[in-house]
């Protein structure tokens, strides 16, 4: 009985005791305590900035409403510009089809007439008469003609030819025709050192022709002591070639070995 009487005591003890009972009022009061103490929580936190976030976000939503509106206003200008172009487009088109049509219905025109009536036709020439009359003055006339003439005339003709033939040619006889000139420089070369200069080009001077007209010279050194005679002339195209100048000058053997042309000029 003392057992029981005490078990029951502590039970009503703890009935009486309510502070388990209300532990999450006191969790709650300790949790408000810390917050005054601390600030807020990190999840009070993320709920204001996402609040914050939310009002943030409905002004950016307007700002697009209002440029997707000034984008529409951009593509109708521009859908109504392009209905413009269209129109003009079709007008041009409706005009350049109308030029087709007059082109092609003058073509098939054309086409259909005749080509004889396209050619004026040629006016008749108109028939001449004859008379009686006529037919005898045409007898009188043919009785005038006489087919079995002399040949004077042809003769005096021929003589009214020649005359103006020898009058042309003694005219262009009179006329100075220009002659043609070249001139032409010459080296003669000589055998040796020991060939005599001066009369090597006594020697080529010698050569004398119609048409060939000797100028000035001079020595010029080879190499070795030799030296080549280099001497100007002027000749008539027509009269004197440097063929025949070669083989002039090369007659002298004893002095000459061979000549070159060194430079060949019109005059």
């Amino acid at each position: 009985m003392p057992k029981q009487s005490t078990k029951m005591s502590g039970l009503q003890c703890l009935a009486s005791e309510n502070i388990w009972f209300d532990k999450h009022r006191y969790d709650e009061a300790e949790k408000c305590f810390y917050e005054g103490a601390n600030g807020p929580s990190t999840q009070q936190q993320q709920v204001k900035t996402t609040l914050q976030q939310a009002k943030g976000r409905q002004p950016k939503r307007q700002h697009r409403n209002s440029s997707s509106h000034g984008g529409d206003q951009e593509l109708v200008t521009r859908m109504k510009s392009m209905e413009l172009e269209n129109q003009a487009l079709h007008k041009v088109v409706e005009s350049m089809r109308a030029a087709l049509q007059k082109l092609e219905s003058r073509v098939a025109m054309l086409e259909k007439t005749p080509a004889a009536a396209a050619v004026p036709s040629a006016k008749a020439a108109p028939v001449k008469q004859v008379n009686g009359n006529d037919a005898d003055d045409d007898d009188d006339d043919d009785d005038d003609v006489d087919l079995f003439g002399s040949d004077d005339d042809d003769a005096e003709a021929e003589r009214l030819k020649q005359e103006r033939i020898d009058a042309y040619t003694a005219k262009k006889a009179k006329k100075p025709t220009l002659i043609a000139k070249s001139s032409i420089l010459l080296d003669v070369k000589p055998w040796d050192d020991e060939t005599d200069m001066a009369k090597l080009e006594e020697c080529v001077r010698t050569v004398q022709m119609d048409g060939l007209l000797w100028g000035a010279s001079k020595l010029v050194p080879v190499g070795y002591g030799i030296k080549k005679l280099q001497i100007n002339c002027v000749v008539e195209d027509d009269k004197v070639g440097t063929d025949i100048l070669e083989e002039e000058i090369t007659k002298f053997e004893d002095f000459v070995q061979s000549v070159d042309v060194a430079a060949f000029n019109k005059i």
